[in-house]
């Protein structure tokens, strides 16, 4: 007979990693590939804290892109990609369902430019792992410079409207998630000066900008206990609307972890996962 295990759901108290400064007060860096030769992988730490964490199980329509920078979708049909883990297969697949689906579910959206995606599993030998440190993927210094990029004859009329990231995230696991869920912050708690800037430096010689997360009990955080692939996440990264005075957009970036919950079984089922990033141009 199978033996089926439930997976950890409700409230828990969880231990986050948060920013810690460099040493010798310099700007913080990470390296995406390999470092070069006598430089770190980064050049900061962490500092651990024990969070309470929300589930949103039962709540999903609660939360919104323009007050908590993130949304959850439920009900999505099977995607056309079935393995994950080829990058041609899953561009020729996968991204024009993402399209459609920002395209449905942002508001006023117009245009929608995929730029990259990540998967991560746990499995030894993986070449991405879920990331256990409190991050926000994108800053508007990072945004503006992937619209030039990606975009550059379009770049200067689009910047004139409402311009985001969002990051499209989803677990690869037949069954629910069980191990190394995602947990994320609601923008409206989010202060300002607990975000702080990293340069994101490729092998390329592309540098982008990410942002680290310093810790504040202010801080309110959410997971979507045993998350299956009919799911979704929207994480906004940057949403341009924030900057204005007096918007009804809460802060616009979202901090986001993977976590370890302590009430996993002993042998759970490694989270996969797929995170696809698009800008997202409107209204």
């Amino acid at each position: 007979m199978a033996i089926t295990y439930l997976h950890p759901s409700g409230p828990v108290t969880a231990n986050l990693n948060f920013f810690s400064p460099p040493a010798d007060g310099s700007r913080p860096f990470n390296h995406v590939d390999t470092p070069p030769a006598g430089l770190p992988q980064r050049n900061f730490g962490d500092t651990t804290h024990p969070v309470s964490i929300t589930d949103v199980r039962g709540s999903e329509s609660t939360y919104t892109l323009d007050s908590d920078a993130f949304a959850i979708l439920t009900n999505q049909p099977p995607s056309s990609e079935t393995s994950f883990t080829d990058d041609v297969s899953i561009r020729k697949n996968y991204y024009p369902e993402i399209e459609s689906l920002l395209l449905s579910h942002v508001p006023g959206a117009h245009t929608v430019h995929i730029f990259d995606h990540t998967v991560r599993r746990t499995t030894p030998g993986s070449p991405r792992a879920p990331v256990q440190r409190v991050h926000i993927d994108q800053t508007l210094p990072s945004t503006i410079q992937r619209v030039h990029r990606h975009l550059p004859e379009q770049a200067e009329a689009l910047l004139k409207g409402r311009y985001r990231i969002i990051n499209v995230w989803r677990p690869l696991n037949r069954s629910p998630v069980e191990s190394f869920p995602l947990a994320f912050a609601s923008s409206s708690t989010l202060a300002d000066e607990d975000v702080v800037p990293v340069e994101h430096r490729y092998m390329s010689g592309y540098t982008g900008q990410t942002a680290a997360i310093k810790y504040n009990e202010a801080q309110k955080w959410y997971y979507l206990s045993g998350m299956t692939g009919s799911e979704r996440i929207l994480l906004e990264c940057f949403d341009s609307e924030a900057l204005k005075e007096g918007s009804d957009v809460k802060g616009g970036r979202v901090a986001h972890t993977a976590f370890e919950d302590p009430r996993s079984r002993e042998g759970a089922e490694g989270r996969e996962s797929i995170e696809v990033r698009a800008l997202v141009f409107g209204p």
